[in-house]
């Protein structure tokens, strides 16, 4: 009798933390899923995710690893990941080592991301080839989805 409750709760606690594994995979899953529709912007061009996957919130904020490297605002955040979406042809990303690490409905993300691609000036019909090595760090919260409230991109190389 002692022995099948002492299994009996074993199984309960087994099956608990078999569903909150589930959960942090499915949540991890969706989180690295934004992270890549992130930068999946810069290859199709399509601008509208930029602002269904980043939290229109005025605490939102964010670095990036090309200038003005002051700290920036949703809409000026949106703005200028546009413009440095659209006048990048040919990108191309590789995002290295991404770490995921939750705490309840935050998430921070670390890893590193090579960018490759020609950058376009339209007035001398011109392009410069990029090529640049950068470590990121994304700060999201889940309300109903995994939104991005801090971006930190910094430039390691050239």
């Amino acid at each position: 009798m002692i022995e099948t409750l002492h299994f009996e709760n074993l199984f309960i606690r087994l099956k608990r933390q078999i569903k909150q594994a589930r959960t942090i995979l499915s949540d991890t899953s969706e989180i690295i899923e934004t992270i890549g529709h992130f930068f999946e912007v810069g290859k199709t061009k399509n601008l509208a995710p930029l602002r269904a996957i980043q939290l229109d919130d005025p605490r939102f904020s964010s670095y990036s690893d090309i200038p003005p490297l002051d700290l920036k605002d949703y809409s000026t955040t949106i703005a200028l990941q546009e413009l440095r979406f659209v006048s990048v042809s040919d990108y191309n990303y590789e995002i290295k080592n991404p770490r995921v690490d939750l705490f309840g409905d935050t998430a921070v993300v670390t890893f590193g991301i090579t960018q490759t691609g020609v950058l376009v000036d339209n007035y001398s019909f011109r392009g410069q080839h990029l090529s640049m090595e950068s470590r990121g760090t994304f700060v999201l919260v889940k309300s109903q989805k995994w939104k991005i409230v801090h971006i930190h991109l910094t430039k390691i190389s050239d």
